[in-house]
């Protein structure tokens, strides 16, 4: 149980679909009705990392805590004009204390989210997966993307282009069901996950393939649930019903996926990449498969990203635990 006040929660449930090229911004809208969630912000000691944090509170999506050199922090809110007075600041001497005192302060259940400030992805997530202080769970841990395709007829996820470098068929198969629990989060009853490879055909000497077909021989048997899974597919047969028509492909995910797993990060960063700078696409994302949703926020991100990726965690934390209060009632 966390440890906060009590506050009436507002129902997260989305009950319309997000408006084309207005999905990001519908999150945060839906967001915005709900409490704030606790969120403890781990070196927010750049303009971008304390302005994502003020933002976020000011949206009414998170209620900050801040953890770092408190002298950076006071002067960096100093120089950008920012009011935190009203923040919690804990004063730590360098990044690794901060992510480390962070983490305790989720693993004490005062915080329902991490949000990463001015320091590396990998010195946050070192402090997240500790064996002893960290925040991880048996699950592993995965990122999601969320983006907002001028072309695509609604949000489309793609994982794990930011933590799993090479994932196994194990760690592929959390990396999917991570994903599937974060659309229930959104929304979406039973997500349509396809399995990307180079082609759709299972080859033996193209590992992705043979992995594709595991994973959907592992959702028959229960192992990865919630989710309708298909693969291997190919990129255009993955997004476009009509290649797969003239493939001679049958499939329930072809043309409507919601979730895209990349055979590994390289490919997965790069299809992000791509739809960001040549497809105009807007985009969020989160870490899953901790104790809480991390907030990963880049240095590149704009007004909408941070926002969008804080409101995207806070559809995970009202879920969870609406799902608790129902089951506890059962």
């Amino acid at each position: 149980m966390l440890l906060f006040d009590k506050v009436p929660e507002v129902s997260m449930v989305i009950q319309e679909k997000p408006p084309l090229h207005d999905q990001l911004e519908f999150f945060i809208k839906q967001a915005e009705k709900a409490r704030p969630i606790r969120t403890v912000v781990a070196h927010p000691v750049d303009s971008n990392s304390l302005i994502g944090a003020v933002e976020a509170a000011e949206h009414n999506l998170i209620i900050p805590t801040l953890v770092g050199p408190e002298n950076k922090i006071r002067a960096v809110a100093e120089e950008q004009n920012l009011n935190i007075n009203d923040f919690e600041l804990i004063n730590t001497e360098h990044s690794h204390a901060a992510a480390e005192i962070a983490c305790e302060i989720v693993k004490r259940g005062e915080a329902e989210a991490l949000m990463k400030g001015h320091l590396g992805t990998a010195e946050l997530l070192r402090a997240v997966v500790h064996k002893i202080k960290g925040i991880r769970t048996e699950r592993r841990l995965s990122h999601v993307f969320v983006f907002d395709i001028p072309n695509y007829h609604k949000p489309l996820i793609i994982t794990d282009a930011a933590i799993n470098i090479v994932p196994d068929l194990y760690c592929k198969a959390d990396i999917t069901q991570n994903a599937i629990d974060f659309c229930h989060a959104l929304g979406v009853d039973v997500p349509k996950v396809a399995i990307l490879s180079a082609v759709e055909k299972v080859k033996p000497n193209i590992q992705s393939t043979i992995d594709a077909a595991a994973l959907c021989k592992m959702s028959d048997r229960g192992q990865i649930t919630g989710g309708l899974l298909d693969g291997p597919l190919a990129f255009d047969n993955a997004i476009s019903q009509q290649a797969a028509i003239d493939k001679h492909i049958v499939s329930d995910v072809s043309g409507d996926a919601d979730i895209l797993l990349a055979p590994d990060l390289e490919a997965a960063n790069m299809i992000a990449k791509q739809l960001i700078y040549l497809a105009n696409a807007k985009s969020a994302g989160i870490a899953l498969g901790a104790k809480v949703p991390i907030i990963l926020t880049s240095r590149a991100d704009k007004t909408l990203a941070r926002l969008a990726s804080c409101a995207l965690a806070s559809h995970m934390v009202h879920h969870k635990n609406s799902n608790y209060e129902d089951n506890s009632d059962r």
